[in-house]
C-alpha cells in the first residue's frame, strides 16, 4: 500500500513540476535547438573524422543518429546529412568547421538548462565554462562516433578471420556480425546516462539516475511506434506544408522525444526528493527513539 502510494506521489509530483517548470516550451526549445545543432555537429564530426582517416564516418553518424528513428522521418534527413557529409571542406582546422563545432553546443545548451529546471537546480557556474563542457561533450561525442566508424571498417575483416579460424564459435559471430543495432542502443543509452549525470549542476549518482533513463526509452520506444503509425494512417504534411514536410515531422517527432526526456529527468527529482523524505523521517525517528532511551 505505502509503494502504491509513493509511487503515486512521484508521478504526480512529476507531471506537477513538468507544467510548473515550462516543460512543454522547454521541449520545443531542446527541439528546435538540436535540429539546428544537427547539421553542424555532422560537419564538424566530418573535419575530424577526414583528420583522422575515418572515412566511413558518414555511413557510421547515419545509422548512430537515425537507426532509432521511426523510418519515415529518418529517411529524409539521413539522405541530406549524407549529402552535406560528401561536401569536401578542405582540413579539420578551418573556421567554418570550428564555428559548426560551437552552434553544434547550442543544443547541448538547451538540453543543459532543461534538465537543470527537471532537476530544480541553479547553475552558478560561469558561462564560459558550461560553454565549454559543452563543445567537450560534442567532441566526445564526435570522437565516438569515429571510433566506431574504425569498428566499422575493421569489423568485417575480424569477423572474416574469426570464421576462418573458429568455426566452432559461429553462433557467437553471426550475433556479432549483427551489432549495429546494438551498439547504436548502447551510445544512446549511454549519452543519457552521461546526460543526466553531468551535464546539469549538481551531482547525481547513477542508482538516481536509471529510473528516468529507464522511463524515457520505454516511453521513446512508445512513442516512436505510435507516431509512426500516426504519419503512416492518419497525417498527410505533404498537403499541408509541401516542401517543407519533413522538417516538420522532424521537429515534431523532436518535440515529443525532448518532452519525454525532460519527464523523465522529473520522474528522477521527484524520486530524489520522496527518497531524502523518506530518510529524514527515518533519521527523525532514530534520534526520538534514542531520546527517549536516554535517562
Amino acid at each position: 500500500m505505502k509503494k502504491t502510494k509513493r509511487v503515486r506521489s512521484v508521478l504526480w509530483d512529476a507531471i506537477y513540476h513538468f507544467d510548473k517548470d515550462d516543460g512543454w516550451a522547454m521541449s520545443s526549445h531542446v527541439a528546435m535547438s538540436v535540429l539546428l545543432a544537427l547539421f553542424p555537429f555532422v560537419i564538424f564530426g566530418a573535419g575530424l573524422a577526414s583528420f583522422l582517416g575515418a572515412s566511413s564516418y558518414a555511413e557510421t553518424v547515419s545509422h548512430l543518429i537515425f537507426d532509432t528513428w521511426p523510418e519515415a522521418i529518418a529517411e529524409p534527413i539521413s539522405r541530406e546529412v549524407v549529402e552535406v557529409l560528401t561536401v569536401d571542406r578542405g582540413g579539420l582546422v578551418t573556421i567554418s568547421v570550428l564555428a559548426a563545432a560551437i552552434f553544434a553546443a547550442n543544443g547541448v545548451e538547451a538540453v543543459r538548462l532543461s534538465l537543470n529546471r527537471a532537476y530544480r537546480v541553479t547553475d552558478t557556474r560561469p558561462w564560459y565554462v558550461t560553454r565549454a563542457q559543452s563543445i567537450g561533450f560534442v567532441i566526445l561525442a564526435v570522437l565516438t562516433i569515429v571510433l566506431v566508424s574504425f569498428l566499422v571498417v575493421l569489423g568485417p575483416v575480424l569477423v572474416r578471420y574469426a570464421r576462418e579460424y573458429f568455426p566452432l564459435l559461429e553462433e557467437v559471430i553471426t550475433a556479432f556480425d549483427n551489432w549495429r543495432n546494438a551498439v547504436a542502443i548502447l551510445v544512446l543509452v549511454s549519452g543519457l546516462v552521461i546526460c543526466h549525470k553531468w551535464l546539469p549542476a549538481g551531482k547525481r549518482r547513477i542508482v538516481d539516475i536509471l529510473p528516468g533513463v529507464t522511463v524515457t526509452l520505454i516511453a521513446w520506444i512508445v512513442g516512436a511506434v505510435g507516431f509512426a503509425w500516426y504519419l503512416k494512417e492518419m497525417a498527410n504534411y505533404v498537403a499541408t506544408y509541401a516542401g517543407l514536410a519533413s522538417i516538420v515531422i522532424a521537429l515534431l517527432f523532436l518535440y515529443i522525444v525532448a518532452a519525454i526526456f525532460i519527464f523523465g529527468a522529473e520522474i528522477n527529482a521527484a524520486l530524489m526528493k520522496v527518497k531524502a523524505r523518506v530518510r529524514a523521517e527515518r533519521e527523525a525517528a532514530a534520534a526520538k527513539a534514542d531520546a527517549v532511551k536516554m535517562p
